[in-house]
């Protein structure tokens, strides 16, 4: 019994040198009931390496879920797919295989203000992930105005080059506070940059035919929507502000 004590001690020792937590948790506890079930060295074993493998896909959703910034709160759970158009319900449960990040496509969501799409890329970023992807999510306006201080610091590549470690770049409400043309140049070369290397998802109240109070330059405009466009899926959400629905049946209610 006490040369199994220190095996088992041993082998305690090795397992946190290894740093393998889930097998020297559980480990004695599945050597007992491999004994009692006359399980082979191999099932045993097999057994051990599945729990690691799991925990270790667990925490690393964990900690990919916490520092992507997207809103965890809104969740394809509480998104009512009924609300929206049969077409876009479709293709929101096709793109959560994520397999539109392998074909660098990118996911262009439009609608009224209140119709559900930062709700939407936010649940989607969170299904994204939930698969091991690597997604980010920022509004235009913070996205801008950290590419514009990376360009006065002389460092605006390198920002660039951070960014395109995410498979999945969410930007949140594109037009929806104007910027100026120098702004919008920054933004422009990132799209130029990540064109055909990473998937961008995009929210925007403006319809294409209004980019242009958006980039400042009709040339500009035609090339950044070019490059959006090309690889892409375009979700459409026209439906009224779920927004203001929720106020009219609160008031319903009174």
């Amino acid at each position: 019994m006490s040369q199994l004590r220190n095996v088992g001690a041993e082998l305690n020792e090795y397992l946190k040198e290894l740093h393998l937590p889930a097998i020297r948790r559980m480990f004695e506890e599945n050597a007992r009931r491999a004994t009692q079930e006359t399980l082979s060295y191999e099932q045993f074993l097999l057994e051990l390496v599945e729990l690691e493998c799991q925990e270790r896909r667990e925490h690393r959703i964990e900690r990919l879920l916490r520092s992507s910034r997207l809103l965890l709160d809104k969740t394809l759970d509480n998104f009512d797919l009924k609300r929206v158009p049969a077409k876009a319900a479709r293709q929101v449960q096709t793109l959560a295989d994520g397999t539109f990040l392998d074909r660098r496509e990118n996911v262009l969501a439009f609608g009224n203000p209140g119709s559900g799409k930062t709700h939407l890329l936010s649940a989607l970023g969170q299904e994204l992930i939930r698969r091991g992807r690597r997604v980010t999510f920022t509004t235009c306006q913070r996205l801008v105005q950290d590419l514009l201080r990376a360009k006065k610091e002389l460092e605006l590549n390198r920002a660039i080059k951070r960014l395109s470690y995410y498979e999945a770049l969410v930007i949140d409400d594109i037009g929806y506070v104007q910027q100026s043309r120098e702004e919008m140049e920054v933004l422009f070369t990132l799209l130029a940059e990540r064109y055909e290397r990473g998937s961008v998802l995009i929210t925007s109240n403006l319809p294409f035919s209004k980019w242009e109070s958006i980039f400042k330059d009709p040339m500009t405009t035609a090339a950044a929507i070019d490059r959006l466009v090309h690889h892409s899926v375009i979700v459409e959400l026209n439906v009224a502000s779920y927004r203001v629905e929720q106020a009219k049946r609160k008031k319903a209610d009174e």
